[in-house]
């Protein structure tokens, strides 16, 4: 018998790269505070363009960003931003790259308050992922009450490029929010 293809949201079948994502990140739940962290710059510097720019980048962030260590990427000069602005592997708009050391100091500030940032970002969602039950993506919202108070609340602590559309779209990355469609493999019941 041949192998059977598994069922996927319709969004991630267009190549490898997406399959891989959906299938090892996307609406499954992460703790893991360098990764959230990671994720909310890159959805921060996903704005104004499509997030599958960003994915095919995503290996030269980590190596242009220290594999995103908050510590280091809090400490960069000015002399390190005009290095990443001559590196073509990333997105280079100097409001974004200076987003990312302004969330690094914002990220050690939650850290150092809450104990972790997963405790904080997580407190949205009281610490369970939401389930929806969408019949199609265009089901789906931009934006909800909860990312709006997440937005609200990160933009207060000093973060940048924090909106509420990039916060829902960062729940659906680091699975606070669970929007696989029905008949999608990860969908959770």
């Amino acid at each position: 018998m041949g192998t059977v293809e598994k069922v996927r949201c319709a969004w991630s079948n267009k190549d490898k790269l997406y399959q891989d994502y959906h299938d090892n990140e996307w609406g499954t739940p992460n703790h893991d505070d360098q990764h959230l962290f990671e994720m909310l710059c890159l959805e921060g510097a996903q704005a104004g363009l499509s997030w599958y720019t960003v994915l095919t980048k995503r290996e030269n962030y980590r190596k242009a960003f220290d594999n995103w260590n908050a510590k280091k990427i809090a400490q960069y000069s000015e002399e390190k931003v005009a290095q990443l602005m001559q590196n073509p592997g990333i997105i280079r708009n100097r409001l974004k790259i200076n987003a990312t050391i302004t969330n690094a100091k914002a990220f050690l500030a939650v850290q150092k308050e809450f104990g972790s940032f997963d405790r904080y970002i997580w407190s949205f969602v009281q610490h369970q992922p939401i389930i929806n039950h969408y019949k199609d993506m265009g089901q789906v919202p931009a934006k909800t009450p909860i990312s709006d108070a997440m937005s609200k609340d990160l933009l207060k602590r000093g973060f940048k490029f924090v909106g509420s559309t990039i916060c829902y779209a960062y729940m659906q990355a680091v699975g606070m929010v669970d929007d696989h469609m029905p008949g999608c493999w990860k969908k959770q019941a």
